[in-house]
């Protein structure tokens, strides 16, 4: 099921206006942190574990040096 509900909003995106770029990574992190809780709390577990991924990836990475 959660695989449906993931390409019901995919399908659902795709015909919406396309959404204004985040000014800066926090903004990023912010609108990513919200879908993962929603989809947390929907019991949509394989989305949130692909938000999950996605937000390691957006974390500002801070070398020594």
């Amino acid at each position: 099921m959660t695989m449906l509900s993931f390409q019901l909003s995919r399908a659902l995106a795709q015909g919406r206006a396309a959404p204004e770029r985040p000014e800066n990574r926090a903004a990023l992190l912010v609108t990513l942190l919200r879908k993962r809780a929603a989809a947390y709390n929907a019991g949509a577990h394989d989305l949130e574990a692909l938000l999950r991924d996605q937000i390691r990836w957006a974390l500002p990475i801070e070398r020594e040096g």
